[in-house]
């Protein structure tokens, strides 16, 4: 039986979704454009905010938010549809393209809302595939440094937050993301998206698991291991 997703209307989700055995999900800039196509449309439809994105070549990396019970969810699951069936069709492949369900984990915005923005934007940096953030093409830090409009990209009140106005936040943002994320902070990512966990301060992870009645805590398995494959971090 498959474990119910930990989901909270007005919480945000940090979602990461793998092509199945680590196969490439993208093969060229008609496969990015139409995933984030088929993205802008359904987040619009099911009524969920995107707050921060990344299209790596074989997974991608979601920071969603809605405010209705299983929004997300049926995002994910319009989207999967929209996507594979023409890129099937594109490249003459047959069958699935991504590795089972999507892992997700709810996330503080008090305190990791910004720590989980910057991990998603500078994967293509640990990934070594550009040396600055903004040399990648398919993510969302273009809209939050202002370098060009993104209708699919709703700002998180957390990144709103760092300063009064467009200008003054791109540059505290930017200057966010010179700065790598520490060992400590990676794994606690990492763990808690791979059990799909509630990632937060104790009084957050709290406050989840009365709501929702369920265990939130990440189990004690030592440091994820460091994949080979510097584009599948």
């Amino acid at each position: 039986m498959r474990r119910r997703r930990l989901e909270l209307p007005g919480i945000p989700l940090h979602i990461t979704h793998r092509g199945v055995n680590r196969g490439a999900t993208f093969l060229g800039d008609e496969d990015f454009a139409a995933y984030l196509q088929a993205l802008e449309q359904t987040a619009s439809k099911q009524g969920v905010a995107v707050h921060g994105y990344v299209l790596m070549t074989n997974h991608v990396h979601l920071l969603v938010g809605a405010q209705a019970a299983g929004a997300v969810s049926r995002m994910m699951q319009a989207l999967g549809r929209r996507y594979v069936r023409p890129f099937n069709a594109r490249h003459g492949r047959t069958g699935t393209l991504w590795e089972g369900r999507y892992k997700s984990c709810l996330v503080d915005s008090d305190r990791y809302l910004l720590a989980c923005l910057r991990y998603i934007e500078l994967n293509p940096v640990r990934a070594r595939m550009v040396g600055l953030p903004w040399e990648y093409r398919w993510s969302s830090v273009h809209g939050h440094l202002g370098l060009r409009a993104d209708a699919r990209l709703t700002p998180h009140p957390g990144y709103l937050a760092l300063g009064g106005d467009a200008g003054e936040r791109a540059a505290r943002y930017r200057c966010l993301l010179t700065q790598a994320l520490s060992d400590d902070v990676l794994a606690d990512i990492r763990a808690h998206l791979q059990q799909e966990r509630a990632l937060g301060s104790p009084r957050f992870r709290e406050m989840v698991e009365k709501v929702l009645q369920r265990p939130v805590d990440v189990r004690p398995q030592g440091r994820p291991r460091r994949d080979s494959n510097a584009n599948v971090l």
